[in-house]
């Protein structure tokens, strides 16, 4: 039974400590209790319970589980293909990796039974490049679950049940955390974003439908068919049920990996002992950067009575994204910070569109400007109009938030660029391109 302020994902970390992929340890520990269960249920009552459950997407884009799998289950076609996309390559984000490294057969049992749901004989663990070190766990990981046949051929003893699945590795590039790149990087292909529509749930994985879910939503699927949707809901909020796991990192004096209920208040994970701690520096904090590179940030003081929840944070034009939560005080300097984030999409864009691969670089020149404190009248106009066009032109997710954390942080701090700029020289008039 779950319940609040009690772990449900991490709930095995610990007792899994000697060996994560020991199957008859997992099985005592309610593994493989959501897959023996689903094969009982009709198949329109799991994608109810999905529904119920209010489980949206772990990745970032927050994207209804319940929608998604519906989508699919009525696609026409088949094969139909089952992705796990374990390429975590947002900064500041390592909950993936640390579920991988801690207990990688509850993602597989949450594959397994995405397996069973849509007939699919194939599952991929799609992994980033950087996390090799964890192929070995993954590999023993999947050979316990075909020893003891929760994966191969005729699992569970139900005739016609196949299904396995495979580790493939990326190489590295931020851009393959995209959907349909990933997909592409798995077929051998460039990995570039698709044109969508269509939607890969009618056209993914070698042109068959596909599933994509994050590692972490998937690790959520056995506890929500095993605890029930409700059960589930009520970890949570009214828009975004469950737990979700934050990666707290910057100047707070507990840095690392936790488990928190959607709808704990954001300033007891800043600075309760249970998270955060408060401010490592003895500063006061300044500024958090939410879900990563590509997300917003909000200014610590205006964040008071807000809540750690997908609406919460919404009500305060913020997003959860990946879960990272990077925290500054106020020795920081807004551009500074927002330097490094422009250079990280310079380095990543993937080179496809023209927006975004000149734009991330014109981004980055105008921060760099604004850094020395060389601008000038009218850069920041310039520099808004940029953040305008990469955005709206871009072809993709990566080149359409390059923006987010930079238009937020104007909002939040303008005070920092006028300081930027040299009054005394002549205006710079914007060069449209």
């Amino acid at each position: 039974m779950v319940v609040r302020n009690q772990a449900v994902l991490t709930a095995r970390f610990n007792k899994l400590q000697a060996d994560p992929t020991d199957i008859d340890a997992f099985c005592q520990l309610d593994g493989y209790a959501g897959l023996k269960k689903v094969v009982e249920m009709d198949k329109t009552a799991v994608l109810d319970e999905l529904d119920r459950a209010v489980l949206l997407g772990r990745g970032g884009a927050a994207y209804p589980a319940g929608k998604k799998w519906r989508h699919l289950f009525y696609a026409k076609g088949q094969p139909k293909y089952i992705v796990c996309n374990a390429d975590e390559g947002e900064p500041g984000t390592f909950k993936d990796k640390t579920l991988i490294e801690h207990d990688p057969l509850a993602i597989i049992e949450g594959m397994t039974i995405a397996g069973y749901m849509f007939d699919s004989p194939q599952g991929y663990i799609y992994i980033r490049g950087e996390y090799r070190n964890l192929h070995r766990c993954l590999r023993k990981a999947l050979v316990q679950a075909r020893t003891a046949n929760f994966l191969g051929e005729n699992i569970l003893g139900i005739t016609g049940f196949n299904y396995d699945i495979k580790i493939i590795s990326g190489a590295g590039a931020y851009v393959c955390g995209e959907s349909s790149a990933l997909l592409n990087s798995i077929e051998g292909k460039t990995g570039r974003p698709r044109v969508k529509p269509p939607h890969l749930a009618d056209v993914g994985l070698y042109l068959q439908p596909t599933l994509v879910n994050n590692v972490e939503s998937y690790a959520n699927i056995p506890v929500i068919i095993r605890e029930g949707g409700a059960a589930f809901k009520a970890l949570g909020t009214e828009k975004g049920g469950g737990t979700k796991l934050i990666c707290l990192t910057g100047h707070v004096k507990n840095r690392g990996l936790f488990e928190v209920n959607l709808g704990t208040p954001l300033y007891d994970i800043l600075y309760s002992e249970k998270y955060g701690g408060g401010s490592s520096t003895g500063r006061p904090l300044k500024f958090i950067h939410f879900g990563g590179q590509s997300g917003p940030i909000g200014a610590v003081a205006q964040l008071k009575d807000c809540l750690y929840s997908y609406d919460g944070l919404w009500a305060n034009n913020l997003a959860i994204g990946s879960g990272a939560l990077v925290v500054m005080d106020d020795s920081v300097s807004i551009i500074d910070y927002l330097n490094s984030v422009a250079a990280f999409f310079a380095h990543e864009s993937c080179g496809k569109c023209t927006p975004c691969r000149i734009g991330t670089l014109r981004i980055l020149e105008a921060l760099e400007k604004f850094q020395k404190k060389e601008a000038v009248p009218g850069d920041l106009e310039v520099f808004e109009s940029m953040l305008t066009h990469v955005t709206q032109l871009s072809a993709c997710g990566l080149g359409q938030s390059v923006a987010t954390s930079m238009v937020s942080s104007l909002k939040l701090f303008p005070e920092e660029f006028e300081l930027a700029i040299n009054r005394q020289t002549a205006e710079q008039k914007e060069v449209l391109w």
